[in-house]
């Protein structure tokens, strides 16, 4: 790693950044525009998010908060665990713990930095991670591994799926740094009798787990409290979702990120409440008008992003999709899967709903919403299993009057990239054009923008999209 890279901490200096960012629309418009003129390395991404006004100044004070939390938490007296973005943080918040969660990071420093977070993922190849293990939790990891981060107490997480690097990042994490560590397992099926009792035994051995690293008693009231305000939560989504169907979508480019970012940093947290409540509100008025939320106005067709987005480089692919007219109808990401979600038709069985009657009901409550999210419930096997990632999408494509799908990862994605082209295949023979992005997500370096624009709009062109 460059000396240079050592001078500051990572997430200082990522707190520092959203500290500054989540305060520049504070003042006048005049004050801001004059502002813009003295920061044009990051005027790319926070441009449109200030654009969107109050929705997307309150997700840059939620990012904000959510970073200085990390680099204050020890200072609070709390304890610091490093998780993934499959696990929601609703029970670390129940019980003081401050989550880090890697590919929240990774996403930030990747958007944020025109650099990227390159020598991070480098230098966890240096300590002896696999180079092909996956970008997202390299990004950020390698930061910590270097100890350019708050001090981490232990590592806790569940498995996204069959993901095995992901698995193996964080194993490899809690072995580096020498941290306590915890794992759950993932759930071969979602509804069965048989994975309930062994998620929920699961589930209060990681209590105990938790309970000895805090010293804390989990308090089962405020994690009532929390699970009962994911539940508003989930239904100011599904609301959204609502919105989302109306053609032209009311939703911003930018809202699918929102919801999901939201949604990892601080689920079952008031501000996250709050945000939802905000963009509802802002499309809600659109949607009155018969507006599209796309900045020029002219919806020309509907893309289902199947996997994830692409985070380097600013927010260049998001304004790509904005500049060509193209609605950004989600992924699997901004799903909750919750019960009543507008796309559940001929899903059986892959919603969840939170019951917080008793403690059984609600360590089944996490179990059974941790199951629903991202990758979990998605990629647990094979693609064109019943319920799996061929049926979802299906699902999602119909519901959302989606015009083509685009697939996009990272190299380390080796459970989707073995599947990817069949799973293509099948959406091709059900009417929907699918390209496949050969960039990483968070590296600019596998593939340059430059080439994966080219490649994007030789496939919009050839396919008749635009």
């Amino acid at each position: 790693m460059r000396p240079e890279i050592k001078e500051y901490n990572f997430d200082w200096m990522m707190c520092s950044i959203m500290m500054a960012a989540s305060k520049t629309a504070d003042g006048s418009l005049k004050e801001y525009q004059r502002l813009c003129e003295y920061i044009p390395y990051f005027r790319g991404i926070l441009d449109p998010f200030v654009q969107e006004g109050k929705p997307g100044i309150s997700f840059l004070k939620l990012f904000s908060d959510y970073m200085n939390n990390i680099v204050t938490a020890h200072d609070q007296g709390k304890k610091v665990g490093m998780t993934t973005f499959c696990f929601s943080p609703a029970i670390l918040y129940s019980i003081g713990v401050v989550p880090v969660t890697l590919e929240i990071l990774s996403t930030l420093g990747a958007l944020m930095w025109k650099r990227g977070t390159a020598d991070y993922l480098d230098y966890c190849v240096e300590q002896g991670l696999t180079e092909t293990a996956c970008s997202a939790q390299r990004g950020a990891m390698g930061a910590y591994l270097a100890g350019l981060g708050s001090e981490i107490d232990f590592v806790v997480c569940d498995t996204p799926g069959v993901c095995d690097t992901n698995a193996n990042s964080f194993a490899f994490a809690a072995s580096y740094l020498d941290k306590p560590f915890y794992q759950l397992n993932y759930p071969q099926t979602l509804s069965d009798d048989r994975t309930e009792k062994y998620h929920i035994a699961d589930y209060r051995a990681m209590i105990e787990f938790l309970e000895q690293q805090t010293g804390r008693k989990l308090d089962m009231d405020q994690l009532k409290e929390i699970l009962e305000e994911i539940k508003i939560q989930d239904q100011l989504v599904a609301d959204l979702e609502e919105l989302h169907r109306l053609v032209p979508t009311p939703l911003p480019v930018i809202y699918n990120l929102m919801i999901y970012g939201g949604r990892f940093m601080f689920a079952g947290d008031h501000k996250y409440t709050r945000l939802l409540t905000e963009m509802l509100q802002a499309a809600g008025e659109k949607a009155k008008k018969g507006l599209s939320g796309l900045r020029s106005g002219k919806e020309k067709i509907r893309a289902f992003l199947c996997y994830i987005d692409h985070y380097s480089m600013n927010l260049k692919f998001y304004d790509w999709l904005d500049d060509h007219g193209i609605a950004h109808m989600g992924g699997i990401l901004s799903r909750t899967f919750t019960a009543g979600s507008c796309y559940l038709d001929g899903l059986e069985g892959s919603a969840y709903a939170i019951d917080t009657s008793s403690m059984e009901a609600i360590l089944n409550s996490i179990a059974q919403m941790n199951a629903r999210m991202p990758m979990v419930r998605s990629i647990r096997g094979q693609y064109d299993k019943p319920g799996m990632w061929l049926d979802e999408t299906l699902s999602l494509v119909k519901m959302f009057k989606v015009d083509c799908v685009i697939y996009n990862g990272t190299p380390g994605c080796r459970n989707t990239w073995g599947m990817v082209k069949p799973y293509a295949m099948d959406l091709e023979k059900h009417g929907y054009p699918t390209h496949i992005m050969n960039s990483d997500a968070f590296d600019d370096r596998v593939e340059s923008w430059e080439a994966t624009v080219e490649r994007l709009d030789e496939f919009f062109n050839v396919r008749g999209l635009l």
